[in-house]
């Protein structure tokens, strides 16, 4: 039994709508082609923004690494200062700023800014004072220990148009008298 007996001629087209031209067709095919080109094209800005994004906290934790190293190095430079003599930390002004600087084999403390590729390295001394009784430190009242500096290192450089600054505190005491 066949089903098309009415219609010999008949053979169905495939895909072949009724009421629509092969104009319109065209017409879809465009609309599909720009929705695929539309979704690309995002797709690509999406993966530059990330890649953008992720080379810019890979700087930053890059400096902020090397700042760590300067920090470190500053308070060595402190310590080699002292070890030299404490003439070169007591002779310092409280409260002024001073650069490290490796000359003549060690390390010095100089009043001229000097920098270390993209980074400012600051060192600043504080006085400390003790607890009459107890000789701890504190904050406020006491006598000055003129043995013993509270020493804030500071690295500072420039990143993305801001100031980004670490800093290291520590005490610095006379330990050869």
């Amino acid at each position: 039994m066949k089903i098309f007996s009415k219609n010999k001629g008949f053979t169905p087209t495939p895909f072949k709508r009724k009421g629509v031209s092969l104009r319109s067709r065209r017409g879809f095919m465009v609309i599909e082609i720009l929705v695929a080109v539309s979704i690309i094209t995002a797709s690509i800005l999406a993966a530059m923004t990330v890649t953008q994004k992720s080379i810019h906290v890979s700087r930053q934790a890059f400096h902020t690494t090397q700042a760590a190293f300067l920090l470190e190095e500053g308070a060595e430079a402190m310590r080699i200062a002292r070890d030299n003599a404490w003439s070169n930390i007591s002779a310092l002004t409280v409260g002024a700023n001073y650069y490290p600087t490796f000359s003549g084999g060690t390390w010095t403390l100089s009043a001229v800014a000097n920098t270390v590729g993209i980074f400012t390295r600051t060192v600043v001394l504080a006085d400390v004072k003790r607890d009459n009784t107890t000789k701890d430190i504190t904050s406020s009242s006491g006598t000055v220990d003129v043995g013993t500096k509270l020493v804030t290192v500071t690295v500072s450089w420039m990143e993305g148009g801001t100031t980004v600054a670490k800093t290291l505190e520590f005490y610095i005491m006379d330990i050869f008298s």
